[in-house]
């Protein structure tokens, strides 16, 4: 039985995205007694605070809300991070209190270009001080989409970047349990 429920979400909404690969490789390579969800945003509408909250944010907003720990998949779109991550994170972020995200541990990473989302991961940090995000500082995980490290289907069939997607949810864990009250 899992004591810790990790949610994972992807800024990619392609169907052959590295970067929801990256998260699919995550799930795989989990430590013992925690378990992953993938979640998936592709039917939020843009944030607009005339709307009514849609089914699909208060779906992410319930998986979210009972998740001890996020694994943000950063996308590099124009040196900042994408927008399906922003908006997901701005639907979270309506909630009383940030009650979904306040003090929730979270971790990041990316697949990119040459520079493996490091640009949009630093954006992304500066968002998640205001949702008062947990980030995990080290380690860290950029890598570079277009090498051989992916398959077509946006699967990791790299065994040293396997590795280092198992060390982040190991240190994730940690970071989680050190949290807790």
């Amino acid at each position: 039985m899992a004591d810790l429920t990790f949610v994972g979400i992807s800024g990619s909404l392609r169907k052959a995205s590295r970067n929801t690969g990256l998260l699919r490789c995550c799930a795989a390579h989990l430590p013992a007694g925690v378990r992953m969800e993938i979640a998936d945003i592709s039917a939020l509408p843009f944030y607009n605070a005339d709307l009514e909250k849609p089914k699909a944010a208060q779906d992410l907003i319930d998986l979210v809300s009972g998740a001890d720990a996020l694994v943000l998949a950063c996308p590099e779109y124009n040196y900042s991070l994408a927008p399906a991550l922003k908006n997901a994170l701005d639907w979270l972020s309506r909630e009383p209190d940030l009650a979904p995200l306040n003090g929730k541990a979270a971790c990041l990473l990316g697949a990119g270009g040459g520079m493996g989302t490091s640009r949009s991961q630093y954006h992304l940090r500066q968002v998640c001080v205001y949702l008062n995000l947990r980030l995990l500082n080290k380690p860290e995980l950029f890598s570079n989409a277009f090498t051989p490290a992916f398959a077509d289907n946006g699967d990791v069939q790299d065994q040293g970047l396997s590795k280092q997607a198992a060390g982040l949810m190991q240190a994730l864990a940690d970071w989680t349990r050190q949290l807790r009250p």
